[in-house]
C-alpha cells in the first residue's frame, strides 16, 4: 500500500472521492500514523466568546447546591426581616411584592443564560461524539491493518512450509 488511494480501496472497497470529509481526514491520519486529538475542552475553549464563558460560569454557579442554600438563606432572612419585625419599618411587608419582583427579574435573566449554557453543552456533546467517531474509525482501520499484516504473515509462513514439505518430499522420494 504505497499511497492513500490504495489504503482507501483496501479498507473501504470504494474510491476515495466517495468518502465523507471525516472519513478522509481519519484515513489521512491513519495512513500517516498520526494521533487524532481528542481534547474537547481545548478545542471549544479556544472558540468560545466572553459572553459564552460568562453564561457557562453563571449556569455552573446557579446550578450548584451552594447557590441554592445561599438563596434559601437570603429568602429566609428577607421573610424574617419583613414579618416578625427585625426592622422597625418593614421595607417589603407581606405579601412581599418587592421580593416577587426581584425573583421574577432573576428568573427572567437566569433562564436564558442557563439555556445558552445548555446549548453550548449540547454543542460540546456533539463535538465529543464526532471526535469519538473519528477515534473509533481510526481504531477500526488499525485493527483491519493488523489483521491484514497477520494474514500476510500467515500466508508467507504457509507458502514457506509448503515449499519445505515439497522439498522434503522430493528428498525422500529421491532416497527411496
Amino acid at each position: 500500500m504505497s499511497n492513500l488511494s490504495d489504503f482507501v480501496h483496501h479498507h473501504f472497497d470504494k474510491p476515495a472521492d466517495e468518502l465523507g470529509d471525516v472519513e478522509k481526514r481519519v484515513l489521512a491520519k491513519a495512513h500517516q500514523r498520526k494521533v487524532i486529538s481528542t481534547d474537547v475542552n481545548a478545542a471549544l475553549s479556544a472558540e468560545s466568546s466572553f459572553g459564552e464563558r460568562i453564561a457557562d460560569g453563571i449556569a455552573r454557579v446557579g446550578g450548584s447546591w451552594s447557590f441554592i442554600l445561599a438563596f434559601l438563606a437570603f429568602l429566609a432572612v428577607w421573610t424574617l426581616m419583613n414579618t416578625i419585625g427585625l426592622v422597625a419599618h418593614p421595607f417589603d411587608p407581606y405579601p412581599f411584592i418587592f421580593l416577587n419582583l426581584i425573583l421574577s427579574m432573576i428568573a427572567a435573566i437566569q433562564a436564558p443564560i442557563i439555556m445558552m449554557s445548555q446549548n453550548r453543552q449540547a454543542e460540546r456533546d456533539r463535538f465529543e461524539a464526532a471526535k469519538d467517531y473519528e477515534v473509533n474509525l481510526k481504531a477500526e482501520l488499525e485493527v483491519l491493518s493488523l489483521h491484514q499484516k497477520i494474514d500476510m504473515s500467515v500466508l508467507t509462513e504457509l507458502t514457506a512450509l509448503r515449499e519445505d514439505v515439497a522439498r522434503l518430499s522430493a528428498e525422500l522420494a529421491a532416497k527411496g
